[in-house]
């Protein structure tokens, strides 16, 4: 059975491996063998899982009904293994709100304690960056909603950091500019290279105002040029330029004190409501910049706003958590 579970406007389909094995989808028994042989499984379970039923696709409706899809149980008890796949069939290193959306489902399923921190391990094939990826998340209610703690670690920063091409970016510390995103609009070119599980790239701006809207993003020329951008060079789409495996785009600027108003284009998927690793990565990005404290940041994108938890030590970003929550949907 295929389930949807929506994160602040952030969809994903969730599926059991012996489900799709019962499709006739040949999916390995572990999550570290599947990660390594997704180019042959990946594309049908898409198909099965996240294409919409046939004739069902309402006018102007995305390709697909799902941002992507959740791959687990590989175990009954934690840790637990996970797959995230998108819809292009890549794997991703992290999202904030598959996560968040798999711990849902985890919780509705009974298996987990509501008292208790658990970890979820996200198996992936990328060259540049260890797999699994651990996620610990504490159950929590923030502001009288039930949700998660995501502890996303330290992240780093700069173009070493998310494997960006020497010549195609220009290093001016803390930000760079990014010839690509540059000559799309000149006013793209103040970027911060953030990793925290998985790469991104937010261009900041000045003004709200000057983000672009989700419309813009999906139009044509623009969408294909970002495209070009933010898929891996094997993606039989992209052109990984400047990061070969492919990097998450945003735009972030400030809209008041401790609140941040983001966009975002993600590596695999394209323009999206909301991303959760994305609006901790505009955090760290702002945090960089001086344009936030540390303590909790608002990012507020089109799908929702995402409190993140800045937690500094002597100068340095030591941790970043994102509280998450999910609802199963009709």
């Amino acid at each position: 059975m295929t389930t949807l579970y929506d994160a602040r406007g952030n969809i994903y389909a969730v599926v059991s491996p012996h489900h799709l094995r019962e499709l006739g989808i040949a999916l390995p028994e572990t999550a570290a063998q599947a990660a390594l042989t997704r180019r042959q499984w990946a594309p049908p379970a898409i198909a099965a899982c996240c294409d919409w039923p046939e004739g069902s696709r309402p006018q102007g409706a995305k390709a697909h009904r799902s941002d992507g899809l959740l791959v687990g149980l590989f175990q009954d008890k934690a840790p637990f293994d996970l797959l995230i796949v998108n819809t292009d069939g890549s794997l991703a290193e992290r999202s904030g709100n598959g996560l968040t959306i798999f711990a849902q489902a985890l919780t509705d399923q009974g298996l987990t304690d509501p008292n208790e921190a658990f970890a979820l391990r996200v198996h992936h094939d990328k060259t540049d960056s260890p797999s699994p990826v651990a996620t610990y998340l504490e159950p929590a209610v923030l502001n009288g909603t039930l949700g998660f703690w995501l502890d996303l670690g330290t992240p780093t920063f700069g173009p070493g950091a998310v494997g960006a091409q020497a010549g195609r970016v220009t290093e001016t510390r803390p930000t760079s500019q990014v010839q690509r995103l540059a000559q799309l609009d000149p006013r793209w070119d103040r970027s911060v290279f953030v990793r925290i599980g998985n790469p991104h790239c937010v261009s900041l701006l000045a003004d709200p105002n000057e983000l672009p809207d989700m419309n813009q993003l999906r139009a044509k020329p623009l969408h294909d040029s970002l495209t070009r951008i933010a898929f891996a060079s094997d993606s039989g789409l992209g052109e990984g330029d400047p990061c070969p495996a492919g990097v998450n785009l945003q735009w972030a600027a400030l809209e008041r004190e401790g609140l941040i108003a983001a966009r975002v284009f993600e590596r695999g998927e394209g323009p999206t409501e909301s991303s959760g690793t994305s609006a901790s990565a505009v955090a760290c990005a702002a945090w960089l910049t001086g344009l936030v404290k540390a303590g909790t940041v608002q990012v507020r994108m089109p799908g929702g706003t995402a409190p993140v938890r800045l937690q500094e030590s002597e100068g340095k970003l030591e941790r970043v958590s994102l509280f998450g929550t999910a609802q199963r949907m009709a």
